[in-house]
């Protein structure tokens, strides 16, 4: 309800209510484990969404003060347009605002982490698609290339699935910022491919039940085909050419160049390198180690409960989508 009521919103306080809906919505959800980190995740995660939903409704109403218009394609005082640009950072957690998401993903259960990655992410998105053309360019591109460095450094050293995800997602997020000024619908087809993949990804961890990776390693005798589908969708995530991961980040290079931005288009590429690195790594534990024999692990036996068909679906379309 709340993200329908945003993205169909033509009045700021439309948009602002259904952003509220969806944040109540999901603290339950959050903190439904009653362990003190789902209860830490879950309040950081409120704190965070309150403050950039009241920066949102400042910028309206300065705008509304300056210009007597309410209209959310309307917003043209550029002081509103900052709080605004702010605002929507905050939601995503786009840097410098971004770090309250590995907590908040890292408290929360994988089903909840696939809704906050995924669903949780549309309605500020379709503000910033709304507002795009009053934007500052250059600070959505600066914000877009931090992001996407610190999507990369800071998922390195990670061990935790989950961690590794929300910063796969903040680099993700860089690549979507980038292009929005200049052609929005490559940032909503960016968007659907992202949240397309990411949910393969979280589905498919949670029906081997891996959080970390050293469990992770463990799990190619469980279910031996899907681990090895998640090789694959993983270096899609990552954007390696003949994937559907790929097609975003061809389309966007090019509008950059289109635009006299080949140096940003430059550093932004070699920068989701950093990102292969950590795909490579987990694809690494999920399809290539064999753990060495004192694991201190429970022996996983193979089991022949079927994948669901929604995991099948949505890992063969983030392969083959593109080819």
């Amino acid at each position: 309800l709340g993200t329908t009521i945003t993205i169909s919103s033509n009045h700021w306080v439309m948009a602002w209510t259904g952003l509220e809906i969806n944040t109540l919505a999901i603290l339950p959800l959050i903190s439904k484990s009653h362990h003190p980190r789902a209860i830490e995740a879950a309040t950081k995660y409120f704190l965070v969404q309150a403050a950039a939903s009241a920066l949102v409704l400042f910028s309206s109403m300065t705008n509304a003060w300056h210009t007597g218009q309410w209209d959310i394609t309307q917003l043209t005082h550029p002081v509103s347009c900052l709080i605004l640009t702010s605002a929507i950072a905050m939601k995503l957690g786009l840097v410098p605002f971004h770090f309250w998401f590995p907590e908040v993903l890292q408290g929360s259960p994988l089903t909840t982490g696939l809704l906050l990655s995924t669903i949780m992410k549309l309605p500020p998105m379709a503000l910033l698609f709304m507002t795009s053309p009053s934007l500052n360019p250059t600070l959505l591109t600066t914000m877009a290339i931090l992001s996407t460095a610190l999507g990369g450094w800071m998922g390195l050293n990670q061990t935790q699935t989950r961690k590794i995800l929300a910063f796969s997602s903040i680099s993700h997020l860089g690549w979507m910022a980038i292009i929005v000024i200049y052609n929005p619908k490559l940032t909503l087809l960016n968007f659907y491919l992202y949240a397309l993949m990411t949910s393969t990804v979280f589905l498919t961890l949670n029906s081997i039940k891996a959080l970390k990776l050293s469990t992770l390693m463990t799990t190619w005798t469980k279910a031996p085909a899907l681990n090895t589908m998640l090789l694959l969708t993983l270096l899609s995530l990552a954007g390696l050419p003949p994937l559907t991961g790929f097609l975003p980040k061809w389309l966007i290079i090019q509008e950059l160049t289109k635009q006299d931005m080949a140096p940003a288009a430059t550093i932004i590429s070699l920068l989701s390198l950093l990102g292969l690195f950590f795909y490579l790594r987990l694809a690494y534990c999920a399809t290539i180690t064999l753990p060495p024999h004192t694991t201190n692990h429970m022996k996983l036996w193979y089991t022949n409960k079927p994948t669901s068909i929604l995991v099948a679906i949505l890992t063969t379309m983030s392969i083959i989508l593109l080819p």
